[in-house]
């Protein structure tokens, strides 16, 4: 099992809405073995985060810039400074692909990193990813920009579906909670 290509990716776009809200540049001309996705919300991150064996409590967060396709709106990360970020598309993995994300090149050249993992099989929602200016310059990102590819993948054999508290895109805890 490998990468799926975009023509199948086109696919179950329009057969499951695998991604929605994606921007019309990866609806017509995506490139590579996978979508670009774009930044649609920044949020600044504070307090104290707890990670037990069964229990969690992260820190608490503020939105501080927010997508608005009718308007254009930039947001300056300085060095050093780390934010939450979640993308204007959603995604609906079904229980046959995962998905790995790489933050875009143009990224790296600036001096940035983007935090990311893999996305289960079964998530539903927008993507939350962390984003440090790890260089030496301010970085000033438009909102709506392609910040991220995503790559979907074909799993062998049964996957599980995710069954965690992220579902749908929720950014942090309110309050010291069981993890399931």
């Amino acid at each position: 099992m490998g990468a799926l290509g975009v023509d199948k990716i086109k696919k179950l776009i329009k057969k499951t809405h695998l991604v929605e809200d994606l921007g019309q540049r990866d609806l017509e001309n995506p490139e590579g073995a996978g979508l670009d996705l774009r930044l649609g919300e920044i949020f600044k991150i504070e307090g104290e985060t707890f990670l037990g064996e069964e229990k969690r409590k992260t820190v608490s967060h503020t939105s501080v810039a927010k997508y608005d396709p009718k308007k254009k709106t930039s947001f300056t990360v300085k060095p050093g400074e780390f934010y939450l970020v979640q993308t204007v598309e959603n995604v609906n993995l079904p229980d046959y692909l995962v998905a790995t994300m790489h933050p875009r090149s143009t990224l790296l050249r600036s001096g940035v990193w983007l935090l990311t993992t893999q996305i289960a099989p079964g998530y539903k929602g927008p993507l939350n990813v962390g984003l440090k200016n790890m260089g030496n310059a301010d970085f000033t990102v438009e909102l709506g920009a392609r910040i991220l590819h995503i790559i979907f993948w074909e799993v062998a054999g049964k996957g599980s579906m995710y069954r965690g508290q992220w579902q749908g895109g929720r950014v942090t805890t309110e309050k010291e909670e069981k993890q399931v």
